[in-house]
């Protein structure tokens, strides 16, 4: 039996399947972001290494199980946010597939082998420290959200440092920072391949972005087609459904 602390919960992860996750309303609870990235990122099916970077309560990487054998490890800087990732990762019994390193992204090099990896993924901080946005209170999800220990440069360098040459790159992020992506994507050899807006609805102004760089490759962005999120009576769209739901 898997020990729950405090205030967490284990909710499904993905029902129909029975999969289930540690969460915590005070420490970490995953969003949609973490489901879209782990819908559009690239995976090798059979075989491979994918390692995902701020991996939280490790939600990508439990996603990413259903669709492919590769070997996944997650890296998370938070003690407890790591352990929770662990905890779940025995309770689906996945531990022979997943693994989770406590550790600093910037700080990889003596556990991770560089260009070792045929994917990275990474839900990163959103916000800068200096912008004027309001911090959490819960030091837990100031961390998650804000750029306290990790900067985009730093993330992105990061992510070079560990794909191997040709592999892919797979980030969420908000449309605000695309030109700071795309422009440290390409500082750091990672060619911007694949590129898709999600809006909360029509009529609405984008409020994430999926991007996917290959390093060293060539220039040939493509601009997905939009997703919607949600209809104008707020129940899900038939796409944004299929993909919360693992259909």
């Amino acid at each position: 039996m898997v020990p729950l602390y405090n205030d967490e919960r284990m909710d499904y992860l993905l029902a129909e399947e029975h999969m289930h996750i540690i969460q915590s309303p005070s420490v970490f609870a995953f969003s949609l972001d973490a489901v879209l990235l782990a819908h559009f990122a690239y995976v090798p099916i059979r075989k491979g290494k994918i390692l995902d970077l701020c991996t939280g309560n490790g939600a990508i990487p439990l996603l990413l199980s259903r669709r492919t054998n590769a070997e996944l490890i997650g890296v998370e800087i938070q003690e407890r946010l790591a352990d929770m990732a662990a905890r779940s990762i025995k309770l689906n019994e996945l531990d022979e597939q997943i693994s989770v390193i406590h550790g600093d992204l910037k700080d990889m090099k003596a556990t991770l082998n560089h260009s070792a990896f045929d994917v990275v993924t990474c839900n990163p901080p959103y916000f800068r420290t200096s912008e004027k946005t309001e911090h959490n209170k819960n030091e837990h999800l100031t961390i998650a959200r804000h750029e306290v220990y990790c900067t985009l440069e730093d993330v992105v360098k990061a992510c070079k440092l560990h794909v191997r040459p040709g592999g892919k790159v797979g980030m969420v992020h908000r449309p605000g920072r695309l030109i700071d992506i795309i422009t440290l994507f390409r500082k750091y050899r990672l060619e911007p391949k694949r590129l898709q807006f999600i809006y909360p609805k029509h009529g609405r102004d984008a409020n994430m972005i999926l991007i996917e760089g290959v390093r060293d490759g060539k220039a040939d962005l493509k601009i997905l087609p939009p997703l919607y999120i949600y209809h104008d009576d707020n129940t899900y769209t038939k796409e944004a459904e299929d993909i919360i739901y693992g259909k």
